[in-house]
């Protein structure tokens, strides 16, 4: 049997599971292929991907599409895919700045080695972080977007994003609290340069 555009945005909405399989099966390769042109890089395209149809059902009972839910996937992809772009310039930039920080304040080899597991503890603590809340958080302090952008995007209250996001520097105070001498001392080298 043959669904129409608003069918399949209906089953969606209703939380019909298989029904949302089967639009995922429909829509996954072309719109693999679609973020490819973007990344560059097959699992993240495929990550992009699953993100959004993660997002739409998260978001189910909220679901506005106005147009065609081709058209709405497409667009969703596209923007998912500039926001990773936009994550890893920001992330780029950050370890360059970082680094160039390290390199002039000529640091002993147990700072390399503490700004390494820094590192890799404030990424673990993200991705320990709730679904939503990291969403937030990584939409606030890597590509820099203001509460109200992040709430448009996500078509959610600016009193939830505000929420959401003190979760997350609750929960990252708590896990990164050791590495707060070497923070302030970080802070101390930024400001000075």
């Amino acid at each position: 049997m043959e669904y129409s555009n608003s069918d399949h945005i209906n089953f969606i909405r209703n939380g019909n599971e298989a029904a949302f399989e089967k639009i995922f099966k429909m829509y996954f390769k072309n719109l693999h292929a679609f973020a490819y042109t973007f990344m560059k890089d097959t699992d993240i395209a495929e990550e992009i991907v699953q993100n959004v149809f993660f997002r739409i059902w998260e978001k189910k009972d909220q679901l506005q599409i106005d147009d065609s839910l081709k058209a709405y996937l497409y667009r969703s992809v596209h923007n998912e895919s500039l926001n990773h772009i936009k994550h890893l310039k920001v992330k780029n930039s950050f370890q360059l700045q970082y680094s160039d920080h390290m390199e002039s304040s000529d640091p002993d080899a147990s700072s390399n080695m503490m700004a390494s597991e820094l590192e890799n503890d404030i990424q673990k603590a993200i991705n320990e972080l709730p679904q939503q809340c990291r969403t937030i958080f990584q939409m606030s302090r890597f590509e820099q977007l203001k509460y109200q952008q992040i709430a448009d995007q996500l078509n959610i209250s600016i009193k939830t994003v505000e929420n959401q996001m003190g979760k997350a520097l609750r929960v990252l105070r708590t896990k990164l609290v050791e590495y707060l001498p070497f923070l302030l001392f970080l802070y101390y080298l930024i400001r000075r340069s």
